[in-house]
């Protein structure tokens, strides 16, 4: 799942998208209601392609996480409130998309964050957009090395026609 772009910030609710510079911050717009307002630099900004969770042989980025929580509750949205939820039942979906995830660091209040932004990109369409993008990028990648293989022997091919300059003494053969 492609998180780039997507901002959390710490007062604000929802998830927002990057859309430009400000000189005194940025300028977000939310992915629910496309409002569009400032978040100032002074605000706590976390995007999400940055964001790792804790596991028992090191970390696994969250896009990681989002795709097989994608895969486990076949494309849909949680079937439960994750603020309301039981923790046994948050631990039990979590588990399933994350088997070796660390619990001596990563929290209830955290899986329950991770649940409420899952449910916005799928509410909002962002996880399904992005495992078609996904999709369509790895095809040209595939492509790609023979494209580059073939501008490289047309580079080889330009680098030996050159003719060599004849050193000081020797004649030119005409």
């Amino acid at each position: 799942m492609n998180l780039k772009g997507i901002l959390s910030i710490a007062t604000f609710p929802g998830l927002y998208r990057h859309v430009a510079q400000a000189k005194n911050g940025l300028v977000i717009e939310s992915i629910q209601d496309g409002k569009r307002q400032l978040a100032y630099a002074t605000s706590r900004i976390s995007a999400l392609e940055d964001i790792s969770i804790y596991t028992t042989d090191g970390d696994t980025k969250l896009s990681e996480v989002y795709k097989n929580l994608f895969k486990v509750l076949d494309g849909k949205v949680t079937p439960f409130n994750p603020k309301k939820a039981s923790n046994d039942e948050l631990v039990d979906v979590f588990a399933k998309a994350l088997p070796n995830w660390d619990p001596d660091r990563v929290y209830i209040s955290d899986i329950k964050r991770a649940y409420a932004w899952y449910n916005i990109l799928v509410e909002t369409g962002y996880a399904a957009q992005s495992d078609e993008q996904e999709a369509q990028a790895s095809a040209p990648e595939q492509e790609a090395p023979a494209a580059a293989e073939a501008e490289g022997e047309i580079k080889t091919k330009k680098r030996t026609r050159k003719k060599a300059a004849p050193k000081d003494g020797e004649a030119k053969a005409e």
